[in-house]
């Protein structure tokens, strides 16, 4: 490591109650070549002054009128906790007493009156090299930590943008289009503003709902893209889902909070507020909140889109199934949110329409064909 100024530059702070010693010493650094000195007789303008300026040193009489060098270091102390503090005390005093309070107090080094010229400079110097050694390390961990954040940015919006791209990779196996989870994505976003949650979890969310169906990826397209009622083993194999879907998101040596909020809504996306859902019979706040948050997006979107198997409800219809569900298959408390911002709901699902009814027919032909 090197210093890149020259010590020189140092703004340094002279504090005496005695005019004659801060000429000295100001004619003593002055002659050295130090040029940016400020000197004051009056130890209850350091604080203000220091804010102003963050001297590189600071050499500081003990014995004063009205505050002491003990008393202007407390002040330092206590109003800059982290920083290394610059300071040289100066005292007529021969007791070891003096000098090791001094130290104690924050004082970096200790010089006795009447002083040597040469010592001034040697001490002075040592402790400039210091102060700019320890900001190049400050400037360096600073630089260090900036690269670790965008590094974490980076890992994390590659995980997010791969969570979206499974999301849309199981949507397109019975919709097509991977415009639902975008919805349940906006929406769920929407609910858990208005509940007031933080933005952090707001945000969680958002880049975790989408990937609530990624275990329809291990449904075979005979069951799921089945345009009739399932029955029996077809219907169990369907719920199995739930349960692939937190196997493909969560292992025991995961530590992504997204991921694992993501496997956690895959596998309780379809327990239901009064305990008879899947796969665990969940109850009331059993069920996490972010999942009871999707359900009820999920299937709001689900009524009111088109599927193999049906045509789509409409809002009104939707929201009134929505209501009928309250204290039964949804919370009560997340239903009454769902409805208070139902316009901005609607507004999600006009700005990310599934494609028009032919092509969505041409699209699932031409699946279906093995093509």
């Amino acid at each position: 490591m090197h210093l890149n100024r020259d010590v020189h530059l140092a703004k340094i702070l002279l504090v005496d109650d005695n005019p004659v010693n801060l000429q000295v010493l100001t004619g003593i650094l002055k002659k050295d070549g130090y040029s940016s000195i400020t000197a004051t007789t009056e130890p209850t303008q350091v604080l203000s002054l220091y804010k102003q300026h963050h001297y590189d040193l600071i050499i500081l009489d003990i014995h004063m009128p009205e505050l002491t060098g003990f008393d202007v270091m407390s002040q330092l102390n206590t109003h800059f906790p982290s920083d290394f503090l610059p300071i040289i005390v100066l005292t007529a005093d021969d007791y070891g007493e003096t000098r090791d309070q001094a130290l104690a107090s924050g004082a970096r080094d200790f010089m006795r009156k009447p002083f040597n010229n040469r010592e001034v400079l040697l001490r002075a110097r040592n402790l400039i090299e210091t102060v700019f050694l320890h900001k190049e390390l400050l400037n360096q961990n600073e630089m260090l930590d900036q690269r670790v954040r965008e590094r974490t940015e980076q890992l994390y919006y590659s995980q997010v943008k791969l969570i979206e791209c499974l999301g849309k990779a199981a949507e397109f196996k019975d919709n097509e289009t991977g415009m639902h989870v975008v919805r349940i994505s906006k929406s769920t976003g929407i609910i858990a503003r208005a509940m007031g949650l933080p933005q952090h979890d707001v945000e969680l969310i958002e880049q975790a709902s989408p990937m609530h169906d990624i275990g329809k990826i291990g449904i075979p397209d005979r069951i799921l893209l089945k345009p009739g009622k399932l029955e029996g083993e077809e219907w169990l194999t369907m719920q199995s889902h739930s349960l692939l879907g937190a196997n493909i998101l969560d292992d025991d040596k995961n530590d992504s909070e997204l991921l694992k909020m993501a496997a956690e809504i895959a596998l309780t996306h379809h327990e239901r507020w009064d305990g008879k859902g899947y796969p665990s019979g969940l109850q009331g706040e059993e069920i996490p909140l972010y999942t009871r948050i999707t359900t009820v997006c999920d299937v709001f979107d689900a009524l009111t889109s088109r599927r193999p198997y049906k045509d789509p409800w409409s809002n009104e219809k939707a929201l009134q199934y929505i209501k009928s569900q309250s204290g039964s298959a949804f919370d009560p408390k997340i239903v009454t949110c769902f409805e208070a911002v139902l316009e901005d709901i609607i507004e999600v699902k006009n700005t990310y329409p599934d494609p028009p009814e032919d092509e969505a027919t041409f699209n699932h032909a031409f699946q279906a064909s093995g093509n």
